[in-house]
């Protein structure tokens, strides 16, 4: 099966997030060295294959790598992200060779907070793979990612005054109440070529109504900068995982 890519475009940059590299300290500055294993075990809630379902990219072939914990505790949130196994990189690489699919999509949890997580990425573009990670964007993405969709939350606002990446490819955030004020807060702050809002699921009922009432006053305001559209869970409505 050939090479099946996500419809946005590759960037031509180098690296997506400038990393700071220090500027070497004086006397007594200490730099600490991270030692990565040789073959390093990672939190895996699940790995599987399916349809991406949101976003840009929706209806995209891709293998979803799920991994374990999150630095953040959403109440809505519908993934038991503290339900994962260890498992090796190699075991895990064995894993996506199983699978036709060469898109990957790293999500969570929260990726970004994973232990050895560059190692990872390196192996997976070592083997021709097109990376995708979905963040809620606290920490800086990976340069290794190829495409990244970032969800703030709403409901941890203040978090993002302080820490927030400055770039990506789609803003998702969920319609968890009146959002408008966050979303248009986040227009500022982050950089990116698609805004999305999503409904909430709560109780197996979602709040369509309302989130595309939020669209419709961000899209109508005189000064809008960015044009906002919906993004629904579809593999949901179609029985996918």
């Amino acid at each position: 099966m050939g090479r099946v890519l996500f419809r946005q475009q590759r960037h031509t940059r180098q690296t997506r997030f400038a990393r700071n590299a220090g500027s070497g300290g004086g006397v007594g500055s200490m730099k600490k060295i991270s030692v990565v294993p040789e073959n390093p075990q990672y939190r895996i809630v699940e790995i599987f294959e399916s349809l991406q379902g949101e976003g840009w990219n929706t209806g995209m072939p891709a293998v979803f790598v799920r991994l374990g914990k999150c630095n953040l505790a959403c109440g809505w949130c519908d993934t038991d992200y503290l339900k994962f196994g260890m498992m090796s990189l190699s075991d895990i690489l064995g894993r996506l060779k199983t699978y036709a699919a060469r898109n990957i999509i790293i999500t969570g949890g929260e990726p970004t907070i994973q232990p050895h997580l560059d190692t990872l990425l390196d192996a997976l573009k070592a083997e021709g793979y097109f990376l995708c990670i979905e963040t809620n964007g606290l920490k800086p993405a990976p340069p290794q990612i190829d495409y990244v969709a970032t969800s703030p939350k709403a409901c941890y606002a203040a978090k993002y005054e302080t820490n927030c990446i400055a770039e990506a490819d789609e803003v998702r955030i969920v319609a968890d109440g009146d959002v408008v004020a966050f979303c248009e807060n986040m227009e500022r702050k982050i950089r990116a070529r698609h805004y999305y809002l999503s409904p909430c699921e709560q109780n197996s009922v979602m709040n369509i109504y309302d989130t595309i009432r939020q669209i419709g006053l961000l899209n109508s305001r005189p000064d809008a900068s960015v044009h906002w559209q919906l993004s629904v869970q579809t593999h949901k409505w179609a029985g996918i995982e």
